[in-house]
């Protein structure tokens, strides 16, 4: 039976074709770029476009949904996750990436109701790489399913992190300390520039853990949803349930893996969305 979710993931996923063709087009192209809460906290005029291109798109046909945008937030929004239909995204998570041409960068929205993720995309149009989930019904790249890896313990497995634009003290003694940790317990450490990216590599099981702290809900929100739904774990890094207005994640192939990193990380607790 053809559903209101049905009718919802078909349109989103209109439309963030629509924005990755953006996206295609202007990376190699010069932009107007200025600066948020850091030096290094970027966005560009094509981060707004996506965001007023998705949010304009969904609400013409659901004008009683709400939004928590990366953008919209930036600019005064206030965080608010209720009950109603929400739609968390980022425009452009990875504008780093996007700013210097570097093609790892992408679209990540979420469709929450009643706070439950029901719809997952992340989109990369420059790989054309189009990671989909929806609850219940298991994670897809390019419409093929994927699985996240076999992996249980850290010395066999292969890391994803970000050191993040915050530049505050605490939070990059707390990276610095997690880093030479893990250095040595694990296969490898990779950064991609983008969390939605790099939990979509522990979904695919190209990698098989992540987390990070500082993030916020636009930036995992689909990203979980599709590791959940590839077989994956995805909770709080102190060990807890996730809670997608704490700025922190972590996802796993396998709960004993995730258990296992939360046990031996140094703790990072930001202001929440």
């Amino acid at each position: 039976m053809f559903t209101v979710i049905d009718e919802c993931y078909i349109e989103v996923l209109r439309l963030v074709k629509q924005a990755g063709s953006i996206i295609n087009e202007k990376i190699y192209q010069p932009k107007e770029v200025v600066t948020k809460s850091s030096e290094i906290d970027l966005v560009t005029e094509w981060d707004q476009k996506v965001e007023k291109l998705l949010i304009n798109g969904i609400s013409s046909k659901y004008p009683d949904h709400k939004f928590i945008g990366e953008e919209s937030t930036a600019m005064g929004q206030k965080v608010e996750l209720t009950n109603a239909p929400t739609w968390i995204i980022d425009p452009i998570d990875g504008t780093m990436n996007f700013v210097h041409g570097l093609p790892h960068t992408c679209i990540s929205v979420a469709l929450l109701i009643n706070k439950t993720a029901e719809i997952g995309i992340v989109y990369n149009p420059i790989l054309d790489q189009l990671f989909t989930a929806r609850k219940g019904q298991g994670a897809f790249l390019n419409g093929a399913p994927i699985h996240v890896s076999d992996k249980k313990e850290l010395r066999n497995s292969l890391l994803m992190l970000e050191t993040g634009t915050s530049r505050d003290p605490e939070q990059l003694e707390a990276i610095l300390q997690n880093i030479n940790k893990l250095i040595t317990r694990v296969h490898g450490i990779r950064t991609l520039g983008s969390a939605a990216l790099n939990i979509c590599m522990v979904a695919l099981g190209g990698a098989d853990i992540y987390f990070e702290f500082g993030i916020h809900a636009w930036d995992f929100a689909a990203g979980e949803l599709i590791v959940r739904e590839a077989g994956g774990v995805s909770i709080d890094p102190a060990g807890g349930p996730l809670d997608v207005l704490s700025r922190r994640a972590l996802c796993a192939s396998s709960m004993e893996l995730a258990q296992e990193l939360s046990k031996l990380i140094t703790q990072y607790y930001p202001e929440r969305d």
